[in-house]
């Protein structure tokens, strides 16, 4: 395979995991070629414009073809039986002609991943590129605080899995609802804490609020959140301003923001970075 070129990837598994996330299992000979250990980091799939059904070839797509790329965290990766794990977040309702419409006249239409995610069966076709950058907090500090909501609870799900016997400290994770609770691998030292907000889509401040809420444990502090943009700008400004954590300790990232595509949302967050430096 070309490295211009993305993996030509085959759906073998696709099964919901609690109510609003579904797990997809793609898996193909290109796999090969995909690294170990990087879990946590970002892979970009790539669906159909706009009223299509079907993918370009990996060619197409290398010349140009129209496509629409979105970005998830690699779960989990066999490189024995080359299969690559996606968790997905399911938004609004699902029809039956491949669509999902909003649930509430407040909340946007729901975009062609999750519709995919929804309704793609074992032999589906998926293009992707990556993996990139795999960004964990720094274990090694006196306490971990991990905060997300639930575009963020794949990558959270991998740190707490990969962190030594004798962490300590929280995951506040956003969820749309109680079923979204998973039974996560995690030391005893991490309290996870599970907040509900049904209307994500919504201005609102619950998961900033949770974290604020917490008690402030004592020694030196490593962070790392991702959500929803507002929120985001939220909890940046109460962990170096009202707490004063350092930039070395601190990753805070905005995986989506309200009312924009994914590629205006690139744009609003260089934007936002360049303010705040």
């Amino acid at each position: 395979m070309s490295s211009d070129l993305p993996y030509r990837l085959t759906v073998s598994q696709s099964q919901s995991i609690t109510k609003n996330m579904r797990r997809v299992t793609l898996t193909g000979d290109d796999l090969n070629e995909f690294p170990e250990g990087c879990e946590g980091g970002y892979v970009k799939l790539l669906f159909p414009p706009h009223g299509e059904t079907k993918l370009p070839s990996a060619e197409a797509v290398d010349a140009g073809a129209p496509v629409i790329m979105r970005t998830y965290t690699v779960r989990k990766f066999n490189k024995a039986d080359l299969t690559l794990d996606i968790d997905l977040v399911l938004h609004g309702e699902v029809s039956e002609d491949y669509s999902l419409t909003s649930s509430s006249s407040t909340t946007s239409k729901s975009g062609p991943a999750s519709s995919w995610a929804a309704h793609t069966q074992p032999g589906d076709h998926m293009l992707m590129y990556g993996p990139g950058k795999v960004k964990f907090a720094q274990a090694d500090a006196d306490w971990l605080l991990f905060a997300g909501d639930m575009t963020a609870l794949p990558a959270i799900s991998c740190q707490l899995e990969q962190l030594p016997d004798n962490a300590r400290g929280y995951a506040v994770i956003e969820i749309n609802a109680d079923e979204d609770q998973q039974d996560l691998k995690r030391p005893e030292g991490i309290e996870v804490i599970w907040v509900v907000n049904s209307r994500p889509d919504s201005d609102n401040t619950v998961l900033s609020d949770a974290v604020k809420a917490l008690p402030w444990l004592s020694g030196q502090v490593a962070i790392w959140a991702a959500c929803e943009f507002s929120n985001m700008r939220l909890l940046r400004s109460y962990f170096k301003k009202e707490k004063q954590v350092g930039r070395d300790q601190l990753y805070v990232s905005s995986y989506w923001k309200m009312g924009q595509t994914e590629d205006k949302h690139k744009v609003t967050k260089k934007q936002d970075a360049m303010t705040e430096n």
